[in-house]
């Protein structure tokens, strides 16, 4: 019987880094609309060689007023329907934000859902941090996610159903919006083993008219907290945006040290990215930050 050969480093299938389409929309009221922009979406990721598109936050029906439960629909209607076939047909996953009716008529669920490549539904998360902030209340509207609900996180099995060593290995974490404020969201998210963290938003802020000041104060909250999130947490940030009226846009991806990889402005538009899982682990080892930790994160 001949000796076995141990494998070689240069033998080793390279890491395979993860591509991913950030779809900026520009989402209405009117559902059909709203489908047909997400459908181009993924057919535009599709084209780019992408594994996996993120839409924002209420892709599925936006008011700039605020969330309307009348526009919220089940997890088997016509939006999310529509994204499973979508993502079948052109194997590329999808996340993307949606409004599920609530236990109350008066109120709905904000939910962000993920869609395997093969059309299945992965799960869904359940915003837990209501925008009652800056004037507004979504808690008028909506109804939290549990705290203590498990975290969404999808793995190579969602880009690839039948995945090998020759898939994406990164694993992504999903929050939403204004969680973003909240750093204890994303460490559990990394605790449960997210190496990129999905930010589907819908990031308020005043017309520019008469009021560019403040509106720029709220774009820099708005990058520095993906920045922030993904320098503590030795990590990439995903922050996707909804534009148009009373929202900013301005999606950008974050390397693990805090790098600004890719960044766009105010209007529709769709960019593709490779996140790299070789850069994630070069970080972790110069900054172990997360071993270094002496505290836990628990639901309350």
């Amino acid at each position: 019987m001949a000796p076995t050969v141990p494998e070689r480093p240069e033998d080793r299938p390279a890491p395979v880094a993860l591509r991913l389409t950030l779809a900026q929309v520009a989402s209405t009221r009117d559902g059909a609309t709203n489908l047909a922009l997400a459908r181009d979406a993924v057919r535009r990721a599709a084209e780019d060689g992408a594994h996996v598109v993120v839409l924002p936050e209420y892709a599925s029906a936006f008011d700039p007023r605020g969330p309307d439960p009348v526009l919220a629909e089940p997890l088997d209607g016509r939006f999310v329907e529509g994204l499973r076939a979508a993502a079948r047909d052109a194997g590329v996953a999808v996340v993307a934000g949606t409004t599920v009716p609530g236990s109350d008529p008066a109120r709905a669920v904000n939910v962000v859902v993920g869609v395997g490549a093969d059309g299945a539904l992965v799960g869904g998360y359940r915003k837990v941090h209501l925008y009652d902030a800056f004037g507004q209340r979504e808690s008028d509207r909506l109804e939290p996610g549990a705290p203590s609900a498990p975290p969404l996180v999808l793995d190579r099995t969602a880009w690839a159903p039948d995945a090998t060593t020759r898939s994406p290995g990164l694993f992504a974490g999903v929050l939403t919006c204004y969680d973003l404020r909240f750093p204890e969201s994303a460490r559990r998210l990394v605790d449960a083993g997210a190496d990129v963290l999905l930010v589907p938003a819908a990031w308020a802020a005043p017309s520019s008219l008469g009021r560019t000041a403040e509106r720029e104060l709220k774009a820099d909250h708005w990058r520095t907290l993906l920045r922030a999130r993904a320098i503590e947490n030795t990590a990439f940030v995903v922050g996707v945006g909804q534009c148009g009226p009373g929202v900013l846009g301005r999606s950008v991806v974050v390397g693990p040290d805090g790098d600004v990889l890719a960044e766009l402005g105010e209007d529709p538009a769709c960019v593709t990215v490779e996140l790299d899982p070789r850069r994630l682990g070069e970080v972790r080892a110069a900054n172990p930050s997360l071993v270094n930790r002496r505290y836990v994160v628990v639901p309350r």
